[in-house]
């Protein structure tokens, strides 16, 4: 795997904009990266599917998972003075957000810059400096003064769609990654590496690879992906919140720079344990360094993809990202890498006979 050109295509990938349901761009950009790698299509709502070069007939079909949205943000209303209300879209502690930059689409289809703005403090009375912020508490502030200038200067309507202003970062010296939107573009960038790396295996699975949309509102893509694909197996690349900086450092089990994570159970998922013990057995005889975790909350695409059909073993492939589901995230290159080897032994190892022993 060519680092400098994998680390720019993660740059592309993770800068591109793409929030839950206008994941346009960010399927553009991968569909760029995924020529040559086999056939390539779309659904209504932009799912994007790669299916591998070469397909055989009566080979299982591996589905190989990640998620092309991201968390941000939909202009709710505008207001008189020209700043304007937004929801979330995905998973936000209202903490996070204010005091950053942003990126409104406009109706022409630019980029507009603004701040998460909120009542400077001289105008808080302490009761209000106590208190938990609330997004509804909070506005855009492009530097408009009424919202007149918003929808006839700017361009802005309400239901726009708004990204964090964030660039991609490689820091070498501490091999550090970090960025925007690492759930899950750092995943969708492994499955073409994956795909790059397997072009001349001869496999016992045919491959597709499928980018779903709006996972972050419920899995939603992933519920179509599934059915289109009707996989007999199933691998999900996940940007994974690590927990090395959150935890007591017994309970640590998602930490950058120590592999990826192997996850045995979330909200949606208890993995199937024969196909997670495959994997951990591939990782410890390739010397591919693994962490395992038990999570009580969150979800991944495989928990609806599991659920598919006749029932799909599925694991999880998670690359640690501190701080997810906020403007900026932190991550190694070298888990993604440790990803990527991880996925190409275990799809190597399968065929239908160890298939039907999950």
């Amino acid at each position: 795997m060519d680092k400098q050109k994998t680390l720019a295509m993660i740059k592309e990938i993770s800068d591109v904009p793409g929030v839950s349901g206008f994941e346009d761009e960010a399927v553009a950009a991968l569909r760029r990266y995924s020529e040559g790698l086999g056939d390539l299509n779309e659904d209504a709502m932009r799912n994007l599917y790669l299916r591998r070069s070469g397909p055989k007939t009566g080979l299982p079909v591996l589905q190989l998972d990640a998620h092309s949205d991201e968390v941000g943000f939909m202009i709710k209303a505008i207001r008189p003075n020209g700043t304007m209300d937004f929801v979330t879209l995905g998973g936000w502690v209202p903490s996070n957000i204010p005091a950053h930059r942003v990126l409104i689409r406009s109706g022409l289809g630019a980029w507009i810059p603004g701040i998460v703005a909120s009542k400077p403090p001289h105008f808080l009375s302490e009761a209000d400096k106590k208190a938990a912020p609330e997004i509804a508490d909070m506005v855009i502030d492009v530097g408009a003064s009424s919202d007149r200038e918003i929808r006839e200067d700017y361009r802005i309507s309400i239901a726009a769609p708004v990204i964090p202003d964030v660039q991609f970062e490689y820091h070498a010296d501490h091999d550090i990654m970090m960025g925007k939107a690492f759930d899950n573009r750092l995943g969708s960038a492994a499955i073409i590496s994956t795909l790059k790396e397997l072009v001349a295996s001869d496999l016992g699975v045919n491959v597709t690879g499928t980018f779903a949309a709006q996972e972050e509102m419920g899995l939603r893509g992933a519920t179509v992906t599934a059915q289109v694909v009707q996989p007999d197996i199933a691998i999900s690349f996940e940007g994974v919140p690590a927990d090395d900086t959150v935890v007591e450092s017994y309970a640590i089990q998602t930490a950058i720079k120590k592999g990826p994570m192997l996850r045995h159970i979330d909200a949606r998922m208890i993995t199937n344990p024969r196909f997670q013990r495959f994997a951990l057995d591939t990782a410890a005889r390739k010397g591919i360094p693994v962490q395992e975790a038990i999570r009580t909350g969150g979800a991944t695409n495989a928990g609806v993809i599991h659920l598919s059909g006749k029932a799909v073993p599925a694991i999880v492939i998670g690359i640690p990202v501190r701080y997810i589901h906020t403007h900026y995230g932190i991550a190694s290159y070298a888990d993604f890498e440790n990803a990527v080897k991880l996925a190409c032994e275990v799809i190597r190892g399968l065929n239908a006979g160890v298939i039907s022993n999950f």
